[in-house]
């Protein structure tokens, strides 16, 4: 293996990140069990890295929505869902690009608030990345604790 990372991120439709987000965040389950609610909306926004053999690597999806803990924010609401990182690449840059990715994508639509329903495994990224936490952790009885973090673009 080189030690040289080489991946590019681009904007894909949110069918082909169902593979990734199955293993990653459905515990290996069916592509299908990755389809979120609201996939198919108008103004959602998905981004993958793709390493150099064309395999998805990282993936990050961008929902039009309000947060519900801030709801007289007056910019627009953006929600970040279906965040995955193949576990060989964690820790190498490809969750900083896809966030990144997203969030350039907010600012040219004008900018707003963009938040998640984070892993409290993956607060100390999204914290890196400039986002707060807002509220107190819970635990999803299927996917386990989470906290709620936020920031503007």
């Amino acid at each position: 293996m080189t030690s040289e990372l080489s991946f590019i991120v681009s904007q894909v439709p949110v069918e082909e990140t169902y593979p990734l987000r199955a293993k990653v965040l459905r515990n290996g389950g069916p592509p299908e069990a990755a389809k979120l609610a609201g996939d198919d909306r108008p103004g959602v926004a998905t981004f993958a890295a793709t390493d150099d053999e064309g395999r998805m690597i990282g993936c990050i999806g961008l929902f039009p929505e309000p947060c519900p803990d801030l709801p007289e924010h007056p910019g627009k609401g953006w929600r970040i869902r279906g965040m995955a990182t193949e576990d060989e690449w964690r820790s190498r840059g490809v969750g900083t690009q896809v966030l990144k990715a997203a969030l350039e994508h907010v600012a040219a639509e004008g900018g707003g608030l963009v938040w998640c329903n984070a892993r409290t495994r993956a607060a100390d990224f999204y914290r890196r990345a400039g986002f707060q936490e807002i509220g107190e952790p819970w635990d999803d009885p299927e996917i386990g604790p989470h906290v709620r973090m936020w920031r503007e673009v």
